[in-house]
């Protein structure tokens, strides 16, 4: 089943919002930011509850400093010192993290309004993106689809470009398998042998660093609460490296035993920043909630951060006649 409310979107046009449900859950989209706005899930009792962090007002997905909920891009993450060098060309993007650029710059893909239009079981969202937006090159073409299926919510991301250009598009939400107050009752694994340690700005140093025998090994589950506490900057902000190759590769898994909801992750993309929002403090949300640290954590599927500066990272680069095309899956399991 499938409501919306108004089916285009632009950055001069007002939001649009659609609402779409499998037998299992339950999502609204917003046109603004194409964020995921719902995410109805039962636990084991089979009560349901909204398993994301958001916001009442559309409005507020545009103007909110932690990305709740949207789609970032055109490059998720930072670029150190916000340029790079492409094709023998140095281009310079637009600074909003002291001399770096986050998550497309200060008027990224998160702070548009899309285009959306129902289809079965979803939405898909479209955006132009063009020539010097924020600085990058190359007018852009970009497309969401949000889609479930029974226990599964997959995110499609597409894209074109007219010139080479950087591209790592993904979903800022942020989870919490209880529905509201922190997560330290959270056990998370990922399936990930090393991770890329971070500066004082958390820019990526460059090493390619294992996890054995440091507190970034969550090969096997981890309660939060447990390691947060022995993490500099309050809790987790990192790229965690996954198994390289093609195709639909295991991520990451999250369970809340109060609950007994599971979430598994599952993606295309060579990389996974765990975020457990260590500087969400004090943002009104959902219901007049006052959001602190530790009440949701983020998963972004992506290219490694900074992977434009660092040749020996996966590349990010998408070139004219290509396409760019991931996907994400987010299944929902109750124990």
């Amino acid at each position: 089943m499938t409501d919306a409310l108004g089916e285009e979107g632009s950055r001069d046009r007002g939001p649009a919002s659609c609402a779409f449900r499998s037998a299992a859950l339950s999502a609204r989209v917003l046109s603004a930011g194409a964020a995921l706005h719902e995410l109805l899930v039962h636990d084991s009792r089979g009560s349901s509850v909204d398993v994301l962090l958001g916001f009442d007002s559309a409005n507020d997905y545009l103007d909110n400093s932690a990305y709740i909920g949207v789609v970032v891009g055109r490059v998720a993450n930072r670029i150190g010192g916000s340029k790079f060098s492409l094709d023998g060309h140095e281009f310079r993007v637009f600074q909003n993290d002291g001399p770096h650029c986050l998550h497309g710059g200060p008027a990224g893909l998160s702070k548009a309004i899309w285009r959306s239009k129902p289809i079965p079981g979803g939405v898909t969202l479209t955006l132009n993106s063009p020539d010097g937006d924020q600085g990058f090159p190359g007018a852009v073409e970009v497309s969401v689809t949000y889609l479930l299926r029974g226990q599964e919510l997959e995110i499609s991301y597409w894209a074109t470009t007219t010139q080479s250009t950087p591209l790592s598009l993904t979903s800022h939400v942020y989870f919490n398998l209880a529905g509201q107050g922190n997560i330290y009752d959270h056990e998370v694994s990922i399936a990930a042998d090393n991770y890329l340690p971070i500066d004082d700005t958390s820019i990526p140093t460059g090493e390619i660093a294992s996890v054995e025998g440091t507190p970034f090994d969550l090969r096997k589950p981890v309660r939060l609460g447990d390691r947060l506490a022995n993490l500099p900057a309050g809790g987790f902000d990192h790229n965690f490296c996954l198994t390289q190759g093609q195709g639909r590769r295991p991520c990451a898994r999250v369970y809340d035993r109060g609950s007994g909801r599971t979430l598994t992750v599952e993606t295309t993309m060579p990389g996974v920043q765990l975020y457990t929002a260590n500087a969400l403090s004090g943002v009104l949300g959902k219901g007049g909630t006052s959001y602190s640290a530790h009440d949701g954590l983020c998963l972004e599927t992506q290219h490694w951060p900074d992977a434009v500066n660092k040749p020996h990272f996966p590349s990010p680069i998408l070139h004219p006649g290509e396409t760019y095309n991931h996907t994400t899956w987010y299944t929902f399991t109750t124990q």
